[in-house]
């Protein structure tokens, strides 16, 4: 199995992300945000965490028109996996990827600490490692995770089993408790939370590896 992992001027989560994935069994390849391909054979695109371009504009902006994401959209629409994490989800809800937009935190504050999850469906290659309700602590760190999206696009998520984690106690304000969100084929995960920060017990806690362990026999199989 291959992944890839997109690097950004300001992102500071990549090595995290290539070491989960490396970890959990996958080769991994970093890639520049200027080179407009990825690489052949690549199973799997991740967006990491971190600062994009410094947030300027909003978060996620200009990530989101830089040109590897006409590589990255192009893969997803071949039926490809993608996975955005924290700034890597505001990416892809910049693109249009995924559904819905992030916030500035309804405290107005940056918020970091572990964060308990609710795991909402399992019907994913991203959850299927977790049980259906299962719930899992890892680390939130984010200045605008605030999701929201029309009543409308709620429902649809809501009647589609999309919403694939809850917070426990919502620290930001997100509508209906939602910390990460599936494509409509199931193969594009977005989420604030980092489950890359939480793979070994040294992190204080290892609740995020089912999730990159789950991925490889889940593409294995497939």
């Amino acid at each position: 199995m291959k992944a890839a992992v997109i690097v950004f001027p300001g992102s500071n989560c990549d090595r995290d992300l290539a070491v989960a994935f490396r970890n959990a069994g996958f080769e991994v390849d970093l890639v520049w945000h200027k080179d407009s391909d990825l690489p052949e054979g690549v199973d799997i695109v991740a967006i990491p965490g971190g600062f994009s371009f410094g947030d300027y504009l909003r978060c996620g902006a200009i990530a989101g028109r830089s040109p590897v994401m006409k590589g990255v959209a192009a893969h997803v629409q071949r039926g490809g996996y993608a996975l955005g994490i924290c700034n890597g989800f505001q990416v892809l809800c910049e693109t249009g990827l995924l559904p819905g937009a992030l916030m500035r935190n309804a405290g107005l504050k940056f918020i970091c600490k572990p964060q308990t999850l609710r795991v909402e469906t399992v019907a994913s290659a991203f959850t299927g490692g977790y049980a259906d309700g299962q719930e899992i602590t890892v680390p939130l760190a984010h200045h605008d995770g605030n999701y929201i999206i029309e009543p409308a696009g709620l429902v649809a998520l809501k009647d589609a089993d999309r919403v694939a984690f809850r917070y426990v106690g919502n620290p930001n304000g997100s509508v209906d408790d939602i910390a990460g969100i599936l494509s409509q084929n199931r193969r594009v995960l977005g989420m604030m939370p980092h489950p890359e920060r939480a793979i070994d017990p040294a992190h204080g806690g290892a609740d995020g590896w089912a999730m990159f362990t789950g991925l490889c026999d889940a593409l294995v199989a497939a």
